[in-house]
């Protein structure tokens, strides 16, 4: 997994419940907490933060993955390259495939070693997307909140919902429907 999860991992962790937080966190999970934006991690480690950051936050880990994945959009986003495809988005619907359609074949052009989710579209129509996460990193509730940032960012609400299609979350569906388009 890249670094850049990592860093905006710690730095939410951080604004949200201070740096005390985060030292309980790396001191409970036996971690250095050195980590680079560029270098590749383990997504375990993440995991085991995440958990660890669950015990004393009294959160449950879903939850906490899916606020991570709505904070870290934003910067996600500030960080992709001018394109004429990505500048065009002009919804939620548009940009989630773009995920599939661009950015994970560029990630896999700067990264070959990278392994990025898989989504796989199921129907479409200008109200609802429906599509399957696949990923052996099982980390749906991430992509939930990644959603909702999209969302967020295009003034959109939309609801969401996930579908387990297997028992240990590698493969999730996700089904959006647009409630309501808050800005235009």
């Amino acid at each position: 997994m890249k670094g850049i999860i990592f860093t905006e991992f710690m730095d939410l962790v951080e604004d949200r419940f201070g740096l005390d937080v985060v030292d309980q966190i790396l001191d409970s999970a036996e971690d250095s907490g050195i980590y680079t934006t560029v270098g590749s991690y383990d997504h375990k480690q993440l995991v085991k933060l995440i958990i660890e950051l669950s015990k004393i936050t009294e959160l449950p880990a879903e939850t906490l993955q899916q606020v991570f994945g709505q904070s870290v959009f934003k910067n996600l986003y500030s960080t992709l390259p001018p394109s004429a495809s990505l500048s065009e988005c002009k919804n939620s619907f548009q940009f989630v495939r773009l995920v599939e359609d661009y950015i994970h074949i560029e990630v896999k052009k700067l990264y070959p070693e990278a392994n990025p989710p898989k989504f796989e579209f199921i129907s479409e129509s200008e109200s609802e997307l429906v599509f399957d996460y696949k990923s052996v990193r099982c980390m749906s509730h991430v992509c939930f909140g990644l959603v909702q940032g999209c969302a967020d960012h295009f003034g959109e609400v939309i609801d969401i919902s996930m579908s387990e299609q297997s028992k240990d979350n590698s493969h999730v569906r996700f089904q959006l429907s647009l409630v309501e388009k808050l800005n235009g």
